[in-house]
C-alpha cells in the first residue's frame, strides 16, 4: 500500500469515528474562519424575483426552505460563490431560444442589482483577484455563473453579451439535451458536442470563459478535455466511483479533468449520493402539490412556507432514504484519493436541490474543515479545497483568453 493509501485509509477511519454530526472545534473554526471559502454553485438567484425575499434577511430552511443569505453566509465562514443564471430547458424553437435568452438577461441583470443595491456588502467578482480584493476589504464576493446554454444555443455570440454582463463561468447543458451537447439524464443525440457545441467550446476559451461540465454526458466531458485550451470545472457534481448515477463523474473522465488541471466540486444532492427509489404515490402527490402553487418566482412568503410543510407530510407519508454528512464525506475522500485535493472543492447545490442530513444550508460549511482536519489534512489543502482550486482554473480560463477579446464589465457595483 502507497503512503497516499495509507493516508487514506487513516482519514476514511477518522471520520466514520467522527460522525455525522462532526461539529467545528474552536481551532477547527479558526482555521476555517481564516480560509477564503466559496461555494461554485448557488441557484439562490432564483429568489431574487420572490416578493418580500431579501438576500439581507435570515430565513430558515426547514419553515421557508432557503438556504443561503448574508446572515447565514457569515454563520458558515462563507466569503462567497458563483450565483447561477440557471434557465430551465424548453422548446428548442427560435422563440423557446429567444424566451430562454431574455429570461437569462432578466436573471442576470436582477444578480447586479442585487450587487448594487447592497454595495456596503457584496462586491462584483469578475477575476479570482477581485474576490481576495473583496475579502479584505471585509465584503462578500459574487460571481455569476451560467447553468445550461440554452439561452445561447442558436448564437454562439451571445456568449459576449453574457460575458460583458458579469457571467465568468458557463455550462454548455442541463438535464435534457440540447443544440450544443448531450446530457447525462438525457439519451445521446450527438454522442457528445454538437458543431455548435464545439463552437461554443472554442468561444469560451476565446473570451476567457470557464467551462463547467456538470450535467454534461461522459462523452461531452472527454470531447471538451480534448479540445479545450483551458482546464474545465464541475460546479456540483457527484463522484460515480461512490454511487452509480449518471449525473456523478466516472473515475476515468475526473482523472482526465485533474490531468488537464480542472477541479470537480463535490455536491449535495440526495438522489446523486445514495439510491432514493420512487415512490408512485409520493411521485403523484408532489405532482399535484406543485400544480396547485404559482410558480416559485410569484409566490409570496407565506405561500413558499405552505409549499414547504405540505412537502414535509409527504416525506412523512412516503420516505425515501436520505443521504447524510457521512456519504457526502465519502464523495470527498473518494475524490481526493482518486485525483487529489489540488483537484477538487465543494458546492451544495444549494437553493437549487441539495442539501442532506447534517449538511442543510451554508452554516454548515464548517463541518466538512473540522472533518477534514480531525482526519490529518493541513489547513493549506483544505484552504485550496475551499477556494484556492477553483480560483487557479478561473485564472487558467481567463489567461488562456486571446488577447483583446474580453470585453469590459458596461456597468460598476
Amino acid at each position: 500500500m502507497t503512503s497516499a493509501s495509507v493516508k487514506v485509509t487513516v482519514a476514511v477511519l477518522a471520520l466514520m469515528a467522527a460522525g455525522a454530526a462532526t461539529a467545528a472545534t474552536p481551532d477547527a473554526r479558526k482555521a476555517h474562519e481564516g480560509m477564503i471559502v466559496l461555494d461554485t454553485h448557488f441557484d439562490t438567484p432564483a429568489n431574487l424575483g420572490r416578493p418580500e425575499w431579501n438576500i439581507m434577511d435570515r430565513h430558515v430552511e426547514a419553515i421557508d426552505g432557503d438556504q443561503v443569505d448574508l446572515p447565514r453566509m457569515v454563520d458558515g465562514g462563507v466569503d462567497g460563490g458563483f450565483f447561477a443564471i440557471f434557465t430551465a430547458s424548453g422548446p428548442r424553437t427560435p422563440e423557446g431560444d429567444r424566451a430562454a435568452r431574455d429570461f437569462a438577461i432578466r436573471r442576470g441583470v436582477q444578480i447586479r442589482e442585487m450587487i448594487a443595491k447592497h454595495a456596503d456588502t457584496f462586491s462584483l467578482a469578475i477575476t479570482a483577484d477581485d474576490a481576495e480584493t473583496a475579502v479584505k476589504q471585509g465584503k462578500r464576493f459574487v460571481f455569476l455563473s451560467m447553468e445550461n446554454g440554452y439561452p445561447f444555443e442558436r448564437d454562439i455570440s451571445l456568449m459576449s453579451a453574457f460575458r460583458s454582463l458579469g457571467v465568468t463561468m458557463m455550462s454548455p447543458v442541463h438535464t435534457k439535451n440540447n443544440d450544443l451537447a448531450d446530457s447525462s439524464t438525457d439519451k445521446p443525440e450527438w454522442n457528445g458536442l454538437s458543431p455548435a457545441g464545439k463552437a461554443y467550446v472554442a468561444e469560451a476559451n476565446r473570451l476567457g470563459i470557464l467551462i463547467d461540465l456538470s450535467h454534461a454526458s461522459d462523452e461531452v466531458v472527454r470531447q471538451t478535455v480534448a479540445l479545450s485550451k483551458a482546464p474545465i470545472i464541475l460546479s456540483h457534481s457527484g463522484m460515480r466511483g461512490v454511487f452509480d448515477h449518471p449525473r456523478n463523474i466516472p473515475d476515468a473522465e475526473a482523472k482526465l479533468i485533474a490531468d488537464k488541471g480542472g477541479v470537480i466540486q463535490i455536491n449535495a444532492f440526495n438522489a446523486y449520493m445514495i439510491a432514493t427509489p420512487k415512490i408512485p404515490e409520493r411521485e403523484a402527490a408532489l405532482k399535484e402539490l406543485m400544480a396547485g402553487f404559482m410558480s416559485r418566482a410569484n409566490m409570496s412568503a407565506q405561500e413558499r412556507r405552505d409549499l414547504i410543510a405540505r412537502r414535509k407530510e409527504i416525506d412523512a407519508k412516503w420516505p425515501v432514504p436520505q443521504a447524510t454528512f457521512d456519504d457526502l464525506m465519502k464523495h470527498i475522500l473518494h475524490a481526493i484519493k482518486l485525483v487529489g485535493i489540488d483537484h477538487i472543492g465543494i458546492s451544495g447545490d444549494f437553493d437549487g436541490g441539495g442539501g442532506i442530513e447534517g449538511f442543510r444550508d451554508i452554516t454548515d460549511f464548517p463541518k466538512v474543515t473540522a472533518a477534514l482536519l480531525k482526519a490529518g489534512y493541513k489547513a493549506e489543502d483544505i484552504a485550496g479545497l475551499w477556494s484556492g482550486n477553483a480560483l487557479r482554473v478561473l485564472r487558467a480560463a481567463q489567461a488562456a483568453a486571446e488577447p483583446g477579446t474580453a470585453p469590459a464589465i458596461p456597468f460598476t457595483n
